[in-house]
């Protein structure tokens, strides 16, 4: 079992930035894949941002590269996204996820196990 905890959301202007921590707990010896997704009203989730146990694999869904930029602490077990020049549009519910291993697509939803309850970033305009 992995347990994961979500801080840092909160209310920004348009073009702001915002830095999202995600703290992981429970079997997490053997290494764990984190992403970040988040889910605006009545869309489907979305994945965000990928990295690898070793840090040396990220992937970011095409719509935050160059913005969004995530990282990790493996002495604390805990990964962040940086997130620049926010949009109105990208207001969501941001959550952290983890798996050990994934099959075909490492942004989908579908292939993690583990979930965060969340943390919201509204964006105004």
């Amino acid at each position: 079992q992995v347990q994961l905890v979500e801080s840092g959301g909160g209310s920004v202007q348009s073009g702001g930035s915002l830095k999202l921590s995600c703290a992981a707990s429970g079997s997490t010896d053997s290494r764990v894949w984190m992403a970040w997704f988040r889910q605006a009203p009545e869309k489907e989730r979305e994945g965000v941002a990928v990295i690898s146990p070793s840090g040396a694999h990220i992937v970011y869904a095409d719509s935050v590269k160059g913005r969004f930029t995530v990282s990790q602490d493996n002495a604390k077990n805990t990964v962040y996204l940086q997130m620049n020049s926010l949009k109105p549009e990208e207001t969501a519910l941001y959550s952290c996820a983890a798996l050990r291993a994934w099959q075909y697509d490492p942004l989908s939803p579908r292939e993690y196990k583990y979930w965060g309850q969340g943390t919201q970033v509204t964006v105004s305009s």
